[in-house]
């Protein structure tokens, strides 16, 4: 017998987003949050948080407006220890951050602070990421990269357009090793496609120092190669990887 359909009424559509939106703000904006973003709007780093253009399990992207036309991104890091624990592969180990206590608040700040550091690393070392311009406690304020107010799509859903995306990613790798840092976690979710493709999500990025940089390394450019590889981009690992230290 076929089930019958349910007389309960679909919510519509902007009651969805409604609730959407509330999960967010319960998820994201705790007082110690909106205290420090309170204090950022008072210094003029931004002046509205517009909406939110991501959301993860450890921290949700929001654009943010500076003027009529200029936007910022703000990266807030969620309050909320677990999922950090769970990657504390990346924290312990790192000499920059050999003192943070595990399973605090220490240990969030301690990944929005490191975004912020590998950031300027990115900068200095001219690597296609979002230029760094502030940071407190769990939130990274950073360049927005996109057009017309929105962001550039991630490469997931776009996909790469000629092997000159490929060469860009693998000349970036190359650029942020020379200058002592691996991303550590690359994949197609994490490389926006503008003019060029650029590396987001920082936090997990660790110094060369760091004693499974070398592990992470490969890892990155096997993910690398394996997705672009699907579209008849081709290079052999072990070649890259010697290119890259070369």
């Amino acid at each position: 017998m076929a089930k019958a359909p349910s007389k309960r009424k679909r919510p519509s559509r902007e009651d969805f987003m409604l609730k959407e939106q509330r999960k967010i703000e319960s998820e994201v904006f705790d007082r110690p949050t909106l205290l420090v973003l309170a204090r950022m709007l008072k210094k003029g780093i931004f002046s509205s948080l517009d909406f939110p253009i991501s959301t993860g399990k450890e921290a949700n992207v929001f654009r943010a407006s500076i003027e009529e036309g200029k936007y910022l991104a703000v990266k807030v890091y969620k309050i909320e220890t677990a999922a950090f624990f769970r990657r504390k592969e990346y924290l312990e180990g790192d000499p920059r951050f050999s003192r943070i206590k595990p399973q605090s608040k220490e240990w969030v700040y301690a990944f929005a602070q490191k975004e912020f550091k590998n950031l300027r690393i990115c900068e200095q070392a001219n690597v296609h990421a979002p230029q760094p311009v502030y940071w407190e406690k769990n939130i990274v304020v950073m360049e927005f990269l996109g057009e017309g107010g929105l962001p550039y799509q991630t490469m997931n859903i776009v996909h790469p357009r000629s092997e000159k995306d490929l060469k860009s990613v693998l000349e970036d790798i190359r650029r942020m090793y020379k200058a002592g840092l691996v991303h550590a976690d690359i994949s197609e979710y994490n490389l926006l496609l503008g003019d060029v493709p650029y590396f987001i999500d920082w936090g997990q990025g660790v110094v060369t120092r760091h004693p499974n940089a070398e592990r992470f390394l490969a890892r990155d450019v096997e993910n690398v190669l394996k997705y672009f590889g699907k579209f008849g981009y081709k290079r052999e690992p072990q070649d890259v990887l010697e290119w890259i230290k070369g």
